[in-house]
């Protein structure tokens, strides 16, 4: 099955000159979810003991949630300020138009605790490296960083801090 042939291609949005990849299509359609889900768990297969994984909202919750009870691991949610109903350890990040701040509770993670970092694309690492950053900030290990899709010329695997091979995604553009 070639889970490419379930993304949409989106001219134009969400402002001009932008291409973005939809997902919708195939999360809509239960094989080819189950079957994305199936392969991002296996795809973490030889790295070792997962403890959590930690995703940033919305998108990546989407596909951590079931690669977590795959992978027999915890969920950490990765939110925007305000969304998370107990005390938060914060980290603000610069975008290229802007910054962003993101969010999880402090006893989310332990010393030691290996994570795994989940999310549906990697564009240009920017909000994924803040998460890698708020995990080790809190003395999580991050383990690697998953993803569906992977826009190959914004090169934002070189961001991450996270060895090459340790970075994967399903689905490169």
């Amino acid at each position: 099955m070639n889970l490419s042939d379930s993304i949409r291609s989106v001219f134009d949005f969400p402002i001009p000159g932008i291409h973005y990849r939809d997902i919708t299509p195939l999360l809509e359609n239960p094989v080819t979810y189950q079957e994305a889900i199936r392969r991002m768990a296996e795809a973490v297969k030889g790295w070792g003991k997962i403890d959590c994984i930690a995703a940033p909202e919305a998108r990546g919750f989407i596909f951590a949630a079931p690669v977590a009870l795959q992978l027999g691991a915890g969920l950490i949610p990765i939110r925007k300020p305000g969304k998370l109903p107990y005390k938060t350890v914060s980290l603000s990040y610069e975008l290229e138009y802007g910054k962003n701040t993101i969010q999880m509770h402090e006893d989310a993670i332990k010393p030691a605790t290996r994570v795994l970092l989940i999310d549906d694309l990697l564009a240009t690492g920017g909000t994924m490296d803040a998460c890698r950053q708020l995990v080790e900030n809190q003395g999580g290990e991050v383990v690697g960083a998953l993803f569906l899709i992977e826009l190959l010329d914004l090169n934002g695997r070189e961001k991450l801090h996270i060895p090459m091979e340790r970075v994967k995604a399903l689905i490169p553009y």
